[in-house]
């Protein structure tokens, strides 16, 4: 017989077992363990300390040592569970799909402090689940929201997750602006991909089981970022937005390559841990450099 306290202790021990290198694994045991719990019983964590004897199933016993060994060789627990909240929301995930971070919220919270008007034209650029459009058009919900992403099963996802918001965004296939027909946006929002090739960190835990396209551009890192600062201007109205996610390291770089691309009052926000993770610049055509 097996009991929720038996349960968790087990599933302490093994993710706590993790060799040194995971040893992100080891902090996160306890916090992992109940959420892993919750999902196989379909209780939250009051229902977990209100009922530490209560008997688990052989079947949902056995599920749970399959997740618990999964999430030892450092799968994410939202690819586990198939969720993840982001700002209020609660987002199905996949592995065709980043699972949404915390400090992307800080895109979420800026482009809301942009723009108090009831009714303006946003675009989010590689959107993945959803969670950036969908948290702007749950704060304003008169917003026309355009999401895009290059992968088809990617965009099949994050329009699932604005039914089940009940949050109806504009959500298309496109590889960047290749498919966006002509238009002028209030405010262009995007998460892109910044790390570079060869950077260890992505045999991380966690990171290793993401897509790469959803991670990797270039050897600096920068590649999709240009693309996107170039030719946003084409898209975006004069004095509207351009606000990038970006690495911690990159932030001089970015200001540089909106400062050559035609954007004034440029500058880099920090996130809760004090690092340099967006930048934002507001359109002005004849500020554009000539090569």
């Amino acid at each position: 017989m097996h009991t929720v306290a038996g349960c968790l202790l087990w599933a302490q021990q093994t993710l706590a077992s993790a060799d040194a290198a995971e040893a992100v694994l080891k902090r996160s045991a306890p916090v992992d363990s109940r959420w892993l719990l919750c999902h196989v019983l379909q209780r939250n964590s009051a229902w977990l300390k209100a009922w530490p004897e209560a008997e688990v199933s052989a079947q949902r016993w056995q599920q749970y040592q399959r997740l618990v060994e999964r999430r030892k060789q450092g799968e994410p627990v939202a690819y586990l569970t198939g969720e993840q909240g982001f700002w209020s929301l609660e987002l199905e995930v996949s592995a065709a799909t980043l699972v949404p971070r915390a400090d992307t919220e800080l895109l979420v919270e800026t482009a809301l402090q942009l723009s108090t008007e009831d009714s303006i034209d946003v675009l989010d650029l590689g959107t993945g689940t959803g969670a950036v459009a969908l948290a702007l058009k749950s704060e304003r919900p008169g917003w026309r929201i355009t999401a895009t992403d290059v992968d088809d099963a990617t965009v099949q996802l994050a329009r699932r997750n604005s039914e089940r918001c009940q949050l109806p965004i504009h959500i298309i296939q496109s590889d960047w602006f290749a498919n966006i027909p002509p238009h002028q946006f209030h405010v262009i929002v995007s998460n892109p991909p910044y790390i570079e090739t060869d950077d260890p960190h992505l045999q991380g835990v966690g990171v290793r089981f993401e897509p790469l396209r959803a991670l990797v551009s270039g050897k600096d890192g920068l590649d999709a970022i240009r693309e996107i600062v170039r030719k946003a201007g084409d898209y975006l109205r004069y004095d509207g937005w351009l606000l990038i996610e970006h690495g911690f390291q990159q932030g001089e770089a970015v200001r540089e390559i909106y400062a050559r691309n035609g954007f004034a009052s440029v500058a880099t926000l920090r996130d809760l841990a004090d690092n340099e993770r967006l930048t934002m610049g507001c359109w002005k055509k004849d500020l554009k450099h000539v090569e």
